[in-house]
């Protein structure tokens, strides 16, 4: 199997985690702003959400473009990443539901950080495959991002059990690490 099938079911089971999240949000009963306001926690969560979404989508597809190949594990290691971020709707919805209680935020964070773990091992799973010359770890040294991302789910979901605001603020912030485009893989890639 290339690279693009897996790109491509993936890409599928991403692009409905979306639409599942997006039918969390509920027509206002009203015809005025205010009919918006009890959605606003709900639109939030669905936001952070999103960006997390698209932030797996861009780096799984240049993670992919490294790839020639498919491998068993490699295989197994994708369906577990899919695993966690199909999980994303559930607690997101349970978050913009219940944005002040602290097991939705910190759940929340329990399954953003098995999904950097799962993507972590999906990443590892290619730079097995490649070999002592791997491209993916020419182009991933160190991964700094990576191990910060996974201290911070780690605080935001200690500090949601304090105070769910807290916790998502952490979750957040380590968003707004990843909306900076990561373009180690493609700088590694063009050289």
């Amino acid at each position: 199997m290339n690279s693009s099938r897996l790109e491509a079911f993936s890409d599928g089971v991403i692009a409905i985690i979306i639409t599942i999240m997006v039918l969390e949000l509920k027509v206002p009963h009203g015809e005025t702003l205010e009919a918006l306001q009890p959605l606003i926690p709900v639109f939030l969560s669905y936001v952070l959400s999103f960006m997390y979404v698209g932030i797996y989508w861009n780096n799984h597809h240049h993670l992919l473009q490294t790839c020639h190949e498919m491998s068993g594990s490699i295989l197994w290691a994708n369906l577990h990443l899919l695993f966690w971020l199909s999980l994303f709707p559930v607690t997101t919805g349970w978050v913009g539901e219940h944005h002040e209680a602290t097991m939705p935020s910190a759940l929340y964070g329990v399954v953003l950080f098995m999904a950097a773990i799962a993507y972590w091992i999906l990443q590892s799973s290619i730079i097995a495959a490649q070999g002592p010359n791997s491209l993916l770890k020419k182009a991933v040294r160190g991964d700094w991002k990576g191990k910060v991302s996974c201290l911070l789910y780690v605080v935001g979901v200690v500090l949601s059990l304090w105070r769910a605001g807290a916790g998502q603020l952490m979750y957040l912030l380590t968003a707004l690490l990843w909306l900076i485009p990561d373009r180690r893989i493609e700088r590694t890639m063009n050289q």
